[in-house]
């Protein structure tokens, strides 16, 4: 059973990619660095406060702005195990599977408040909210998409395909 479970964070309308991980700290592609930044022009604190398994709550338009992979980089090595949003900007939400995180559009998003902990079950196409008892149906991610994420991205699910011919 796929679940994921976890804390939430809750961030608003177009969070775009230079929110995520500021321009300026561009010059690594060091997950672990970047993590240390992650958020910080909105949150300067959250890279310290954030949990391994927490949960990103988003608004409109979710990941928006440049194309770079470094933004569902830097969420994933800060410990962030899904992002969930009403919409995700195309190329964000290409660059998360590629990268192995998980994201979930969801519309009724700005129903979960920040600090709720809440599962998701990703072979139900649901996610629970243990604070006020609400279950919600999730837009279903595609399989192939799943896949990338059970082989934590695209490189890893290419290797394991190269090595099975």
């Amino acid at each position: 059973m796929n679940i994921i479970t976890g804390k939430v964070w809750k961030f608003g309308d177009n969070i775009d990619t230079d929110v995520i991980i500021p321009a300026r700290y561009l010059n690594t592609s060091d997950p672990h660095e970047l993590a240390k930044h992650v958020m910080e022009d909105v949150d300067p604190e959250f890279s310290k406060k954030v949990q391994p398994g927490d949960i990103i709550i988003g608004g409109w338009n979710f990941g928006s702005g440049s194309s770079r992979e470094h933004a569902p980089i830097a969420l994933k090595a800060a410990g962030i195990s899904a992002v969930i949003a009403k919409s995700f900007a195309r190329i964000f939400y290409r660059n998360s599977f590629n990268m192995g995180l998980p994201i979930f559009e969801l519309f009724e998003s700005d129903e979960i408040n920040e600090g709720d902990l809440i599962k998701i079950d990703l072979d139900n196409g649901e996610i629970h909210n243990f604070e006020t008892g609400k279950t919600y149906k999730f837009t279903p991610i595609p399989e192939f998409m799943q896949e990338l994420i059970a082989a934590d991205g695209l490189i890893n699910y290419a290797k394991e395909e190269i090595k099975e011919k």
